[in-house]
């Protein structure tokens, strides 16, 4: 095992956490999942996300990654955990803005170009909640959870927000080998300050 494979990160906390709220299709395992909570979590604006024990415990799980915490953390939990609520299956083949810039036929995206523009200019924790859950929806709830994780986590930061954004653009357009180089990678110290 290499050290990267057991290197804990925003994405997989937000995995973990996101699998043990989904009911087990397979009746026989014991896991039951949290129906509820994800219910609650997708009717949920901003502010009522928040309020969710499940939201507390991603709080938690983030705090790690976190250089200051108390400053947002809640606030990216809620708009993670809204967001996350969406997803009905991982999909671990591809990024998000890999998905949605994927071709549906007839010179189209899943993700319309004006759609990207819109989702790159949203910085606030509610644009970026509106802006996501959508395109949650348009790539039919099926969603690399990891990914989309540490897109909200970083988003609404002036520095690292403007380069995941970047990143987002060019893989949206399958050019991430030209994408300026990111040094918001999880091992760098300024990603852990938020």
């Amino acid at each position: 095992m290499t050290h990267d494979e057991i290197k804990p990160t925003i994405g997989k906390a937000a995995l973990t956490w996101w699998s043990a709220l989904q009911p087990n299709p397979d009746k026989t395992k014991v896991r039951k999942g949290d129906s509820g909570a994800l219910a609650r979590l997708r009717r949920s604006e901003l502010i009522e996300a928040a309020t969710e024990e499940a939201t507390a415990d991603l709080c938690r799980r983030l705090q790690s990654f976190v250089r200051f915490p108390g400053t947002g953390s809640l606030e990216r939990a809620a708009v993670i955990a809204a967001v996350l609520a969406h997803i009905r299956e991982h999909d671990s083949s591809r990024t998000v803005a890999t998905a949605a810039g994927q071709a549906k036929g007839d010179d189209q995206r899943v993700l319309q170009p004006l759609r990207l523009r819109r989702l790159l200019a949203a910085t606030t924790p509610d644009e970026s909640l509106i802006a996501f859950r959508r395109l949650v929806a348009l790539l039919g709830h099926k969603v690399n959870v990891a990914d989309l994780a540490e897109c909200l986590f970083d988003w609404p930061d002036e520095t690292r927000g403007q380069r995941r954004r970047t990143r987002f653009a060019f893989d949206y357009y399958g050019a991430g080998a030209a994408a300026p180089e990111d040094s918001a990678a999880p091992d760098n110290p300024d990603h852990a300050a938020a």
